[in-house]
């Protein structure tokens, strides 16, 4: 039991440090409501990988990291460009496109890479059951000083995620900040894909986000939530992946689902609660 617990303490402290700064970064794209920019973000970031792999560079190599994430640039590029104010052409749409085309070249450039089929299965799922202590420490290293850039600016990037159209108005150069918001942000999810896989990166993006923004309105509250059901998640999906010998990064995914549909029905029975409450106190009110 102790080996156990040993071999799976640095995917529990990976699986606290993606909660850390997924959450925050959740809390943006779903106030922008551009759910599906973490997954588009991750595949352009897969894409340049998979170039490094046909190459001839290792799938974890540092000139693969360095390929992925001049791609994600590209796509930061893109995303901020195309965010428009009067919202002509949905930026989910451009987002949709990217994902879409980003995964085709993917496909394509790995059908003539070697062991194409190996890189596919270990970006979907990544490998985080196997990540090492240096590994998490330098993911750490480079997390912090994203967290530090963002509490720098976080007016500004609170601003365009939480009322861009106010950001416009008072003539916020809102594409600028959003290019630096997505070039942070795929500093993260780089780092992230490779060791968690696209999926168990999604869930740790938007789960605890949605969860908080079910119970709370101000932003530390919603860290604070978001940062426990994470952490409870992560708990839940390691202890049932080691008891019932099932794969991990799955198990962790799962777990996430479950605690969502949880919090919905508290939510939903909380709202119950309210709605009864002002009825009685109405009733109570009313004229004999």
């Amino acid at each position: 039991m102790n080996d156990t617990l040993i071999f799976m303490a640095a995917p529990f402290a990976a699986c606290l440090i993606l909660t850390g700064i997924h959450c925050y970064l959740g809390l943006h794209v779903v106030s922008r409501g551009v759910i599906f920019v973490d997954l588009a973000l991750a595949q352009v970031a897969a894409l340049g990988t998979t170039l490094a792999l046909l190459l001839g560079y290792e799938l974890r190599s540092p000139q693969a990291y360095c390929c992925s994430l001049g791609f994600t640039f590209v796509g930061a590029a893109i995303f901020s460009v195309g965010r428009f104010r009067d919202e002509k052409v949905p930026q989910e749409a451009i987002i949709g496109i990217v994902y879409a085309v980003c995964s085709a070249a993917a496909i394509l450039v790995l059908d003539r890479a070697p062991h194409g089929h190996e890189a596919i299965t270990a970006m979907l799922v990544g490998s985080i059951l196997y990540v090492t202590w240096p590994g998490i420490l330098k993911t750490f290293i480079i997390y912090a000083l994203v967290g530090v850039v963002h509490y720098l600016l976080r007016h500004k990037f609170l601003q365009i995620s939480l009322d861009a159209e106010e950001a416009w108005r008072k003539g916020l150069s809102v594409r600028w900040w959003d290019f630096v918001f997505y070039v942070t942000f795929g500093f993260v999810v780089t780092s992230s894909v490779q060791i968690a896989g696209v999926l168990l990166v999604f869930s740790y993006l938007v789960v605890p986000a949605v969860c908080a923004m079910l119970f709370a309105q101000r932003i530390l509250s919603r860290l604070l939530i978001g940062w426990t059901l994470g952490f409870v998640a992560s708990a839940f999906g390691m202890f049932a992946s080691v008891q019932w010998d099932l794969p991990t990064g799955a198990s962790v995914v799962t777990a996430f689902g479950i605690v969502l549909l949880i919090c919905a029905a508290v939510a939903w029975l909380m709202s119950l609660g309210r709605a009864r409450c002002f009825a009685s106190l109405d009733i109570s009110k009313a004229p004999d």
